[in-house]
């Protein structure tokens, strides 16, 4: 049963990101300057949820001064470096790895 949910789950957030209406979790860090998104998800309860991850990893990279918003948007690039003047266009792994959430 949990398979079943998890696909329809996918799906579901498949389709609000294509419409822009999923959540996504944006961090943007004074040092460096950067913005991330991490997403999609079916709502902001999950995102916040995972935003916390998100954070970890970004502490322990070094990251200062970092600002979360959890909003719905459909972002173009998800990683956006102002200190080296490019953007960044990555697939988002998992805080998680290999976590399935019921």
């Amino acid at each position: 049963m949990k398979t079943i949910w998890h696909n329809l789950k996918e799906v579901l957030i498949n389709t609000f990101d294509y419409l822009g209406l999923a959540w996504w979790v944006e961090i943007i860090t004074q040092n460096p300057r950067c913005t991330y998104y991490f997403g999609p998800f079916l709502n902001s309860s999950e995102a916040k949820l995972s935003s916390t991850g998100y954070i970890e990893d970004l502490e322990v990279e070094g990251a200062q001064g970092i600002a979360v918003n959890v909003k719905r948007c459909k972002p173009n690039t998800l990683t956006i470096a102002d200190d080296l003047g490019e953007k960044i266009d990555r697939k988002v792994q998992p805080a998680f790895g290999g976590q399935i959430l019921s």
